[in-house]
This record gives structure tokens, C-alpha cells and sequence, in this order.
């Protein structure tokens, strides 16, 4: 797979946005990084990179990572290695063992789930909930149609539902800004595509994906709630792999799932939608730090860990004073 955060449409992208974008690239191995700014001071990020194709390979671009921070001034590399030749259950020890430590938080999903394309799509029908199925072959009869854009003003489409979403879930989603300069940098490019379900000509869902070589990325996907009986967000998924396959992609990524014992998690509910497609679930050894200025990254970490234990503490509910009766 090619993780679409690794490719130079996204390079192109980030640096619309103003930032510095390194690339490089070596015998079996390649990256992504791009500068960045946080409590530490500059900070060089690798989204799901560095791509290696073996643990030689891996330590080539550690080492080339290391030298561009240096190079910078990052105080460290903040990596992701989803594809770096590294045995999943060995990884962390391996990480560990080459300077890494764990970051306070994976900013990328640790666990993804993916659907395989390089099939007849009859099997790729085949492995869904059979309710799936049926509403891709049948929705059609209620009036409800699908087209893709790359027209980058009908990310307005999408917006108005992510704003509906919003506001009935109460969650923050990404700015309209930074979404419609991700349409205009990339849906002209043809590196991202709209899909919008209509009823009667009316728009009531939309999704937006991303492509790299071979990977279709299922990213950010909202409907109206007035018509919400119509499940119109089920065949608007079906319908981006379907056309994913025609493109000749390999793979559709769904992007982050919950752990399946962790019932309770936020993100349960939809992944239990994600994995009514069928699939598989892929796991990364998560988000980890390289230290390049020790003693500034030693005391960006006495920091943070100051900070958690006030906020923890503030947290915490008043005892209440013993009154006499």
C-alpha cells in the first residue's frame, strides 16, 4: 500500500498551506517530513512514514531523518513508521532500541481497516452485511443517485453536512478553511474526489477521498440528517470502491477503527459501520519520538508531564467538608 500522507500531492498540498516539505529518498526507502511547530519548538513530522522496505532500509532513512532535523534546527523527528520493514510484534522493542520513544499521543490512527479490491467486485460485494448490499443494488428505486466532482467549490457540499453533524453530535470538525484548501489543491490534481448522493437532483450525503498509486483513503464524510432513513452514506461508500476499482486502485483505507475489545471507545460506532464493508483490520506501531536536541527535548517531556499532573489535578472533584448533624 501507499499511504496517500507520503506521496507529493500531499507534499503539494502542505506546502500551499506555507509549510517546509522535505522529501528524500534511498535505496528501498523514502519520506515524507514536514516542519512543524509545538511546545518543544520546531519539530520535523513524518505522517505514516518513513516507507521502508526492509530494517536496513529503515535505518537508512532514520538516519537521513536525523540529519535534516539536524539541519533545521528540529529538536526531534516525530515518525509513523507504517511500512518500514519492522516485524509488528517486535516493533516497539526495535523502535526503542534505535533512540525512539513513544509520543504522548498517536496523531495518526494506530489501527486501520482496509477493503481489498484486487478482486471481482461481486467478492467484494460478497463480504459486506447483506443490508449493504442491497441498499447499493436498490437504493436507486427511492429516487437517490450518485456522482463524483473535482470541482473544488462543490466541497461546499460536504461542509454544510459536516456542519449538520456537528451540531447534532457535538464534536469539532476540521475548519472550512484548511477542507476547501485541501479541495483546491487537490480534487484539480486528481488527487482527491467528491462523492455526492442526490435525491431528486438535491444533494443529501457527500465523501471525500483521497488517492495515492494504489490506495484509495476514505476521509471525511457527512449527510443530511433530514434524510437520514435513506442510509444514502452506505452506497456512497460502496460506490467510491467501486469506482476506486475501475481506476485500477488495489485497496480501500477506512481509515482509524476502535480496538475490538474496547466496546466503549469514541470511536465504536463507526466502526462497526466501517466494518459492515467487509475487510481486514491493519495494525501500526503507532507514533514515536527521536530526540535530536536531547537536553530540549528532555525538558519538553518534564514539561508536558507537569502539565498532565496539574490538569489531571484540576480535575479532580472537591472533597467535600465533614459538616456535624
Amino acid at each position: 500500500m501507499e499511504y496517500f500522507l507520503q506521496t507529493q500531492a500531499w507534499a503539494d498540498f502542505q506546502t500551499s498551506l506555507g509549510r517546509t516539505v522535505h522529501r528524500h529518498s534511498g535505496p528501498g526507502w523514502s519520506f515524507l517530513a514536514v516542519e512543524e511547530k509545538n511546545p518543544a519548538g520546531k519539530v520535523l513530522y513524518a505522517p505514516y512514514g518513513p516507507v521502508a522496505e526492509s530494517v536496513e532500509a529503515f535505518d537508512a532513512a532514520l538516519a537521513a531523518l536525523r540529519d535534516v532535523a539536524k539541519s533545521c534546527g528540529a529538536v526531534f523527528v516525530r515518525i509513523e513508521p507504517a511500512a518500514a520493514g519492522l516485524d509488528p510484534t517486535t516493533a516497539p522493542a526495535a523502535l526503542r532500541s534505535r533512540g525512539l520513544q513513544p509520543a504522548p499521543v498517536n496523531q495518526q490512527p494506530e489501527l486501520s481497516w482496509i477493503v481489498d479490491l484486487d478482486r471481482d467486485f461481486k467478492d467484494v460485494l460478497a463480504d459486506m452485511k447483506p443490508v449493504n448490499r442491497n441498499l447499493y443494488r436498490n437504493i436507486h428505486k427511492k429516487g437517490v443517485t450518485f456522482r463524483s466532482s473535482q470541482d473544488p467549490e462543490d466541497i461546499r457540499v460536504l461542509l454544510n453536512f459536516l456542519h449538520m453533524t456537528a451540531r447534532r453530535n457535538g464534536f469539532k470538525p476540521q475548519s472550512d478553511e484548511y477542507l476547501s484548501q485541501v479541495a483546491a489543491a487537490l480534487m484539480p490534481a486528481g488527487a482527491a474526489t467528491l462523492y455526492i448522493a442526490e435525491l431528486h437532483g438535491g444533494p443529501i450525503a457527500a465523501a471525500l477521498a483521497y488517492d495515492s498509486a494504489d490506495t484509495r483513503t476514505y476521509a471525511h464524510a457527512a449527510m443530511d440528517d433530514t434524510h437520514r432513513k435513506l442510509s444514502a452514506g452506505i452506497p456512497l461508500l460502496v460506490t467510491l470502491m467501486a469506482d476506486a476499482q475501475d481506476k485500477g486502485l488495489k485497496h480501500v483505507d477506512l481509515w482509524g477503527v476502535a480496538p475490538a475489545d474496547q466496546p466503549d471507545h469514541k470511536w465504536a460506532g463507526f466502526t462497526a459501520f466501517k466494518k459492515s464493508f467487509g475487510g481486514r483490520e491493519i495494525a501500526y506501531p503507532g507514533t514515536w519520538d527521536l530526540p535530536v536536541n536531547k537536553p530540549r527535548y528532555a525538558a519538553y517531556q518534564v514539561a508536558r508531564k507537569l502539565r498532565d499532573t496539574v490538569r489531571s489535578a484540576l480535575k479532580r472533584p472537591t472533597p467535600r467538608a465533614r459538616t456535624n448533624t
